[in-house]
């Protein structure tokens, strides 16, 4: 061991306090800080070394605690918790507010036509579907037809959604059909989420006791992991999806917008930046990350083999996903 940086810091856990909403959500606003997207592939290897080494006992001289928990927080940012594999840049959550801000803001700007609808519905399913499948919880692969059956549905159902919707908007005051996006979106995560970690639902995901030794697969516990999700998910949808449209109403009715026009779609990208900018973390923080079950609430057999080979646990932790 090289350096004064003593090694009993747990970097397995966040630097705040998860028992609280404000830790969690200052957990998340470094999780999802969108600066993560622009490191470049060396900056990430130098933290996966320095995290990993760190683990083993291995000190690099000089290594600071605060350099220490920067290059845990971007190690956190880049690769899976489960599988420790490298995940797909626009499916990580420090890709969620330039990529959502972009997308959502286009929605809420070209939703008048029957093609813009389903163009950009389709375009924000295909996103979420990568971003729910980088985000999974558990090490478990996932088959191509699994995917492709969870994209195909949740698209539908956004489109399908958002058409039926806005043909009922239509006697409805203008500004009525501005929240048809809303609507589709928060449908179709209750569609995507779930089918694409449909594997979670089948076999069950990781559970844990409280020093991270793993006890068996839980069917429950995927359950309740992947509610939390869909509810964190609507939740981050709210802010972005229905303060803009408000405010867009208003603004198009001036003469300065009338007179640009094409300052319709950057003003409504950047309301939904400014919204997604709090919205991201703080919703994602409604629940703990590593999140808990009482062992009475597993499986009938789950619980007679945790109850066989640990007696004194009650309760089992588990990675919700995001």
């Amino acid at each position: 061991m090289s350096g004064d940086l003593p090694l009993n810091i747990n970097i397995k856990e966040p630097r705040w306090d998860q028992g609280t909403f404000m830790g969690r959500a200052q957990h998340f606003f470094m999780v999802t800080d969108p600066r993560n997207v622009l490191l470049s592939s060396e900056v990430l290897e130098d933290a996966r070394v320095t995290v990993e080494n760190y683990r083993l006992g291995i000190i690099k001289p000089g290594l600071t605690e605060d350099e220490l928990w920067r290059a845990k927080y971007i190690y956190d940012s880049a690769f899976h918790p489960d599988t420790g594999e490298k995940m797909l840049l626009v499916g990580r959550m420090s890709a969620q507010v330039p990529m959502n801000m972009t997308i959502t803001g286009c929605m809420l700007t070209f939703y008048r036509t029957t093609p813009a609808v389903v163009f950009w519905q389709w375009v924000n399913q295909s996103f979420n579907a990568i971003v729910n499948y980088t985000n999974r919880s558990g090490d478990a692969a996932i088959s191509m037809n699994q995917l492709g059956a969870a994209y195909v549905s949740a698209t539908t159902g956004a489109v399908v959604t958002a058409l039926g919707l806005k043909s009922l908007t239509k006697h409805l005051p203008p500004i009525m059909g501005r929240f048809v996006p809303f609507a589709a979106v928060a449908a179709a995560n209750c569609i995507n989420i779930p089918f694409m970690r449909q594997r979670e639902l089948k076999y069950g995901i990781p559970v844990s006791d409280a020093e991270g030794k793993r006890l068996g697969e839980s069917t429950k516990a995927a359950q309740q992991a992947i509610v939390q999700v869909v509810v964190s998910r609507i939740g981050m949808a709210v802010p972005a999806m229905a303060i803009p449209p408000v405010i867009m109403n208003a603004l198009e009715k001036k003469a300065f917008m009338k007179r640009f026009p094409v300052l319709n779609a950057p003003v409504q990208v950047g309301l939904v930046g400014l919204c997604l900018v709090f919205a991201t973390p703080l919703c994602c923080a409604l629940f703990p990350q590593k999140s808990s079950m009482k062992v009475s609430s597993l499986e009938p057999e789950l619980q007679e083999n945790i109850r066989q080979s640990n007696p004194n646990i009650t309760t089992v932790y588990f990675n919700k996903g995001l």
